[in-house]
């Protein structure tokens, strides 16, 4: 989840739903409430096992470490190599809007998953607001991107890149820069105390509505993952490589990077599967 979030366009929420953790995520962060607060030190077991401490904390460690050490690589991966990136992360949400839809009831997943899609293609034409980064800033990027983060559909990351406030974030976590982090985890920590309590109550009401539009949000948002693209215009593989001079065998690493994109998510499905 942390690798996949460095990505404009690519949602933790996914490998958390496709994992089969999703739910139990959503329910640990939204246990977290004022009443709970003096538990901590009247009585530290209970507040423990309340919040579902051991999951949050293996799973906030395991993406602790993976930011840390995938922004760096990304950034790096980007600059050199994107359609190769754009091409691994566009197989793993293809793969995600498959496996998640086929699970829907076509009546619902008709008319919710076209809604949802025209969305989804829609965000990809909304120019970035260009917010001068800053505390205050920092603070609302980081509870907006967690809501986006908590949807198996919408990256966090698109949503600090429509903000402006990608590239400032990403730098601070590839140099380090304690401070900006500091302000956008407080940010991520009240944006998860509020947005899990909202996912909770639609899911415990709509499961199968929210499921269906999300699953068209997703395919909708593959539009943002294109990777044969050169200046900003979506082309064929063919076009690409007559656009960009890069041959055949260029075009064909992007689809194999499609297939382990796909294949990753999948052997993740089968090991859900075997593990349930």
């Amino acid at each position: 989840m942390g690798a996949v979030e460095v990505v404009p366009g690519v949602s933790g929420g996914t490998i958390a739903f496709v994992t089969g953790i999703y739910r139990e995520l959503v329910a640990s962060l939204a246990s977290f409430g004022p009443a709970t607060i003096g538990w901590c030190l009247t009585d530290p077991k209970r507040f423990w096992r309340h919040h579902n401490l051991a999951f949050l904390s293996c799973l906030g460690a395991g993406m602790a470490v993976s930011l840390l050490v995938f922004a760096q690589l990304v950034s790096h991966w980007l600059a050199s190599a994107p359609t190769l990136v754009w091409g691994f992360f566009f197989g793993l949400i293809l793969y995600s809007a498959i496996d998640i839809g086929r699970a829907r009831a076509p009546r619902q997943l008709l008319p919710l998953g076209i809604t949802g899609g025209l969305c989804g293609a829609s965000a990809g034409l909304i120019q970035p607001l260009g917010v001068e980064p800053g505390p205050l800033a920092h603070l609302i990027g980081g509870a907006l991107a967690v809501g986006a983060w908590l949807l198996p559909a919408v990256s966090g990351s698109f949503v600090l890149l429509l903000l402006g406030l990608y590239a400032s974030v990403l730098g601070a976590l590839a140099e380090f820069d304690w401070p900006v982090l500091a302000v956008f985890a407080l940010g991520c920590a009240l944006g998860a105390a509020l947005f899990s309590r909202l996912f909770r109550w639609l899911l415990a009401r709509r499961f199968e509505a929210v499921m269906s539009f999300l699953t068209g949000l997703m395919a909708g948002g593959l539009l943002r993952l294109w990777p044969w693209r050169h200046e900003g215009a979506l082309l064929t593989p063919a076009e690409w490589g007559r656009a960009t001079g890069a041959g055949e065998g260029d075009a064909g690493l992007v689809l194999v990077l499609m297939g382990l994109g796909a294949g990753s998510l999948w052997l993740l499905t089968r090991m859900r599967s075997a593990a349930e």
